[in-house]
Order: structure tokens, then C-alpha cells, then sequence
């Protein structure tokens, strides 16, 4: 009787077996929750130290550069402020013609009165509301405007600046000017006016004295405009 179950084929060899152990490959732990936490941490400390260092150079800058056009600014103004307080502090009048409070009579020559309240006088003084004082020697250019309404045929219209060097000392003509009404034809409802106007730089002292001298008060237009006398250091 045959045997069936065995077979002229040899078994497979078996796969030889070596002394040493491979390694198995093992995945590294993940890291705690906490070192998490720490990084997350560290990262935004990161941003906003970036951030806050933008932000401050940003300010910075702006900063510098606001205070660089206020300080150009101010040495602007600075300079503009001293200019203008030489110009504040210097010397002038413009001094409005006080109308008598009564009827000036006629052939009265004399000297303007001025309204001392509707005037403006600065760094200078007046004398018994005639005369005009200087405080500040100097170079001045003078004026004077004096309209007439009426005259004679015997005196000439004139108006004249009168200078003298002090209270005491006897004044002198320094400039005068003339108009003339005939040439200025009128009626009774329209009045002959002339003015006579003259303008002029002059050296003054300390003291000096200026004053407007008419032939005839009552020639004088007092209307507010017509008549003025003025002053300013140059």
C-alpha cells in the first residue's frame, strides 16, 4: 500500500535565526500641555515686543519731526515777534483838530487845539493840547492837513508847522503849505474849501516841540477828516 502523505519534496528551510535584536522603532512622546502653554506664550510675548517697538519708532519719529517744524516755527515767530515790537514801541501820533466849543472870531490867528481823547499818540507827549513833545530823538516824517472854508482878501491861506527846541524856547516856521479859494468856485449850497497839505522828514531832539499855526481860526474846517496833524519815527 502506498503512502500518500509523503511526499519526494524536502520541507523549507527554516530562516536562520540571529543572536542580536533589532530595535523596534518606538514614535517620541508628544510634548506636555505645559511646554505648550510656554511656547504660545513666548511667541505672542515675541509680536508684541515687535509690535510695541513699530509703534514706538513710528511715535518717535513723528514726534521728532512735529517738535523739528514747531521749534522752526516758533524761531519764525520769534523773529517775526521782534520785528514787530520795534515797530510796536516806535514813536507815532496822528492827532484829530478839537472844534472850539465856541465861535472862534474872526482876524484870531493861532495854533490848533487837538482832541487829546479821539487822538492816538504813542511815545509822545502833548503840551496843553497844542503842542507836540518828542521823548525819542530820531528821524520823523511830519504831516499836517488843514482844510479852509472861508478867507479874506487881506491874509493868504496858510497853515504852518512850528518848531521850537523846548517849552521856553521861541518856536519857528519848519514847513508850510498854501490854498487858495478863488479858484475854487462855490454857491450857498456848496461851500469853497481849499486844503493846504505838506509833508516832511525831519531830525528831532529830545524836548523838541511841534505844533499847526493858522492865520484865522475861524477859516478852519473842523468837519472830522478835514483837518489833522501826525508824526511817526522812521
Amino acid at each position: 500500500m502506498i503512502n500518500t502523505y509523503q511526499t519526494s519534496l524536502d520541507p523549507p528551510p527554516v530562516p536562520p535565526r540571529h543572536s542580536r535584536s533589532y530595535p523596534v522603532l518606538i514614535p517620541d512622546p508628544l510634548p506636555s500641555r505645559g511646554n505648550s502653554k510656554f511656547l504660545i506664550r513666548f511667541l505672542v510675548a515675541v509680536v508684541l515686543l515687535q509690535l510695541f517697538l513699530t509703534v514706538g519708532g513710528f511715535l518717535y519719529l513723528n514726534h521728532n519731526s512735529t517738535m523739528g517744524k514747531r521749534l522752526q516755527a516758533e524761531g519764525k515767530a520769534a523773529h517775526l515777534s521782534t520785528d514787530e515790537q520795534k515797530t510796536a514801541f516806535k514813536p507815532m501820533a496822528r492827532m484829530v483838530v478839537k472844534h472850539p466849543h465856541a465861535a472862534v472870531k474872526k482876524f484870531t490867528p493861532g495854533y490848533l487845539q487837538w482832541d487829546i481823547k479821539h487822538s492816538f499818540r504813542r511815545n509822545i507827549n502833548h503840551y496843553h493840547n497844542i503842542w507836540m513833545t518828542i521823548l525819542q530823538p530820531g528821524e520823523y516824517y511830519v504831516y499836517s492837513r488843514v482844510t479852509f472854508s472861508s478867507s479874506d482878501s487881506m491874509r493868504a491861506l496858510a497853515s504852518k508847522v512850528k518848531l521850537r527846541k523846548n517849552e521856553t524856547e521861541e518856536e519857528k516856521p519848519a514847513m508850510q503849505a498854501f490854498c487858495s479859494l478863488e479858484s475854487h468856485g462855490g454857491s450857498e449850497l456848496i461851500p469853497r474849501l481849499c486844503t493846504a497839505t505838506q509833508g516832511e522828514v525831519m531830525a528831532l531832539e529830545r524836548g523838541n516841540q511841534l505844533s499847526v499855526w493858522v492865520p484865522d481860526l475861524s477859516w478852519v474846517n473842523y468837519e472830522e477828516g478835514a483837518t489833522s496833524f501826525g508824526m511817526y519815527k522812521l
